[in-house]
């Protein structure tokens, strides 16, 4: 990874924005990755079809967690439709088949490109999305 997505994943590791408890929430749940032990679970206030706030709790890799913590950057605010369709394009990205243009609509998600060459990591890397789709979806 250049150093550039290097310092964006440390960032978002070493102080996470969205990594706390959300009492208001309007829905939880768990996500685990059995095959290294990260878990984390995805809190999210909806309403109106709308992410209002979202956090998340647990432990796990730097991978995990950041991309967890950059995830909830990206979907509060946005629909249930929308984050759906950046989960979507995060997979997408994941298996290495995004073009530029949706590398962008991923903003700091897109620091986790090369990812799609690391496949130990990539379970890491979609365990939040994995668990944002499963509870919207």
């Amino acid at each position: 990874m250049n150093n550039f997505y290097n310092e964006i994943l440390t960032d978002h590791n070493m102080h996470p924005v969205h990594k706390h408890g959300l009492p208001c929430c309007s829905c939880s749940r768990d996500g685990v990755n059995p095959s290294c032990g990260d878990e984390i679970t995805l809190n999210l206030l909806i309403e109106n079809g709308v992410i209002e706030k979202g956090s998340f709790t647990g432990s796990g890799c730097a991978v995990s967690q950041a991309s967890a913590d950059i995830m909830l950057d990206l979907v509060i605010g946005k629909s249930t439709d929308e984050a759906l369709k950046l989960h979507g394009l995060f997979m997408k990205m994941i298996r290495g088949e995004a073009d530029e243009a949706e590398l962008g609509e991923l903003e700091e998600a897109g620091a986790l490109a090369d990812i799609a060459h690391m496949p130990a990591r990539v379970k890491c890397a979609v365990l939040g999305w994995r668990t944002l789709n499963e509870m919207i979806s």
